[in-house]
């Protein structure tokens, strides 16, 4: 057998490094062989973090007998999802088309010229051998006919990939019913015709995208639709901006609804902190137990934004403890954060998280073990499988200091048991919305060391991921990946590198953030002002995708648009803006149908409406006077603001070049001031905390 996944730096393919399945990973090779020997191609494509995916090799691809079928007959390609996202959306594109569903592990058999002609999902073992026998049946009697087939079905995927989006089929989901997940009406831009929305097109887009929420929201349970539930993490974030700009308390009662009910049920987890992947059922009660970054990053900052406007303990604990998690549980020796943990330990799904009322009274003795029974809601019949029960907390308790003795001592002992898998492959994406994340959220809940933790991530993605302008998708122990970065990658990088500069007042990741934009501008833009997912100068798939929905976590499209707007409001520049709602000419069209998938383009739409706001604070950095300022612009900015922070006087000059907004700005009598500008034209000056409350106070209304 060959050894060709041995040198892999995805953890997902080197679990597959000791399969009797002779596996290539994608590339020319593997297909130059496949055409040499003259049989078809078999694509698995999946996670390290996915159950299904472990199932399905365990059973079928460690499988002797399964896997010498598939050396005779196949040329089999292993690819991991979040190393390759572009080969995923092609393929998973392809098998929602031929199935109407998708999910992962994605099963795909297709031509040596790359063309898929029959798809799927998870097989069982003995189906999948027929399914085996059956292609490599058909492919040698009928070749031609596959052949043409597998043609039609690449041209009808890329024709359709190239027009504009309709508004014709809901985005896909995957196994699960994740929205957005699909490649239905890739690269979205049936709006483009009209050129880009303006602010009243924006508002509009808002306004029906709550109302078409309101008709799906859970009112009882929180979220929205049926089982399973995701956490909606960029509705919520559109729905907490929209509340500041129009004051609907609609939006407010269905984001607080929703971010109570996933915390306190067992998606949440009530020990160590830190959100699952998704409930399947429609209570947030039993998580699929995979935990992933870019989950916890988006949802630590939202629950961040949460407390900033209503001072709830209960979103400031949730927002501190998942950060907490994603610290201890996530960070890689090199100071960036690992993609995910495993749902499964010692080959059971959750078996590291759940607990029966006898192993309370084990660790705690009877009287305790009856009251974390209680305020766990562990039962004797259990929440999940085999009696056993996910901890719930869905009251707050009625002896804090008691409950958290409790808490203290059951994480302590789980600590023991054996934990589920890291994939400690470090996605330069959601590790940019890691450092948005953590940046905001230590100075808002004054924990310095989530600021750091952000820091020393955007050191990382700067010294590894970075090569001139370009950025690798993953690193692993300090060393970049194979696979070139993503629109998302360059997105929510430099999302993440402005986020940071606001925090800390170092105006080199402005600077990081404009050469990343500038290579999003350059090798990724679209003619019709919209944005592909790969570079032009990227490997050719079967299409070049360009999926304006979002999905798990921000589409590439809607992510670039975020980035853009807030560039532009930082520096002045017209053509970032331009191109901000460029980017976002697919938002009407899909937020009024299909809202779940529109979540972060309307926050960004929200954010575009409201101006942004700009804050410049200029001080001595050692000055409290200056920190107050700099505290209050965060509590209290409105929807999608931008904030810099500089010294001003003459010490302020490098940051002034990188940060135009800063320029001219200068302390007023001695004392740091705090400006509050639109579109570079400011108000006047203010000194005081309380002065720019005001001041903010008016903007938001304006």
């Amino acid at each position: 057998m060959a050894d060709r996944l041995r040198s892999a730096t995805s953890p997902y393919l080197l679990q597959h490094a000791d399969n009797p399945v002779d596996w290539w990973p994608w590339g020319d090779e593997a297909f130059t062989a496949a055409r040499e020997r003259g049989i078809p191609v078999l694509l698995s494509v999946g996670y390290s973090a996915c159950h299904w995916c472990h199932v399905m090799a365990h059973e079928t691809f460690e499988d002797a007998d399964t896997a010498a079928l598939m050396n005779e007959h196949l040329v089999s390609i292993k690819v991991d999802r979040e190393e390759r996202p572009d080969v995923d959306a092609v393929y998973m594109a392809a098998t929602q088309a031929m199935t109407g569903q998708g999910g992962w592990p994605m099963t795909v058999f297709m031509t040596p010229g790359r063309e898929p002609f029959f798809c799927g999902t998870y097989f069982p073992r003995e189906q999948f051998r027929r399914l085996v026998l059956s292609v490599a049946q058909a492919w040698n009697s009928d070749r031609g006919a596959l052949t043409q087939r597998a043609e039609r079905i690449a041209g009808a995927l890329a024709e359709q990939m190239q027009g504009g989006w309709a508004g014709g089929e809901e985005p896909g989901e995957d196994a699960a019913g994740q929205h957005g997940a699909g490649q239905h009406g890739a690269g979205q831009h049936g709006a483009g015709q009209h050129g880009a929305p303006g602010p009243e097109l924006l508002a509009r887009a808002c306004h029906e995208a709550v109302t078409a929420l309101e008709s799906i929201y859970d009112a009882s349970r929180g979220g929205f639709g049926g089982a399973p539930k995701f956490p909606p993490s960029m509705v919520l974030e559109f729905l907490l901006r929209h509340k500041e700009r129009t004051g609907l308390e609609a939006a407010q009662r269905m984001a607080e609804g929703t971010l109570r009910a996933m915390a306190v049920g067992g998606l949440y987890d009530q020990l160590g902190g830190g959100f699952a992947r998704y409930s399947v059922d429609a209570g947030w009660v039993v998580p699929h137990f995979e935990k992933m970054l870019y989950d916890n990053a988006l949802l630590a900052r939202v629950y961040a934004h949460w407390w900033r406007r209503t001072g709830s303990e209960f979103a400031r604990r949730v927002a501190a403890d998942t950060c907490d998690w994603m610290i201890a549980d996530l960070r890689t020796g090199e100071g960036g954060f690992a993609s995910a943990l495993d749902a499964d330990s010692e080959g059971e799904e959750g078996k590291y998280y759940v607990w029966t009322p006898a192993q309370l009274t084990d660790v705690l003795g009877p009287d305790d073990g009856q009251y974390a029974a209680r305020e766990f809601g562990v039962t004797r019949e259990g929440t999940f499988e085999n009696g056993k029960s996910v901890l719930q907390r869905r009251s707050e308790p009625d002896d804090p200091a008691r409950y958290e003795g409790i808490r203290a001592a059951l994480l302590a002992v789980r600590e023991q048991r054996v934990s589920p898998a890291r994939d400690d492959k470090v996605v330069a994406a959601w590790n940019g919305l890691a450092i948005a994340g953590l940046a905001e959220a230590g100075l808002l809940l004054e924990r310095p060391e989530f600021t750091e933790a952000a820091l020393d991530a955007a050191e990382l993605l700067a010294r590894v991921h970075l090569s001139g302008d370009r950025l690798a998708r993953t690193s692993k122990d300090g060393i970049a990946g194979p696979s070139a970065g993503v629109l998302e990658d360059y997105a929510c990088v430099a999302e993440g590198y402005l986020a940071l500069s606001g925090v800390t007042g170092q105006s080199r990741w402005v600077g990081l953030a404009g050469r990343l934009l500038q290579t999003a501008l350059d090798r990724f833009g679209r003619s019709d002002g919209g944005f592909y997912d790969t570079a032009d100068d990227g490997e050719r798939l079967i299409y070049r995708p360009a999926e304006a929905a979002d999905g798990p976590s921000p589409s590439g499209t809607f992510a670039i648009a975020g980035a853009l707007l807030s560039y532009s409001a930082l520096t002045g520049s017209a053509r970032h803006r331009a191109a901000a709602a460029g980017a976002l000419r697919p938002l009407p069209a899909i937020a009024v149908r299909y809202p779940r998938a529109a979540g972060w383009g309307l926050a960004v739409a929200e954010a575009m409406v409201s101006g942004p706001a700009e804050i410049a604070v200029v001080g001595p950095a050692g000055d409290d006077r200056t920190a107050a300022l700099h505290y209050t612009a965060y509590l209290a900015a409105p929807p999608g603001a931008v904030i810099a922070l500089g010294a001003g006087l003459g010490d302020g000059a490098a940051d002034q070049e990188a940060i135009p907004l800063l320029a001219g700005r200068e302390p007023v009598g001695g004392a740091p001031a705090a400006y509050v500008c639109r579109n570079f034209t400011c108000r006047m000056p203010v000194t005081e905390p309380q002065a720019l409350q005001a001041e903010l106070d008016v903007t938001v209304l304006r």
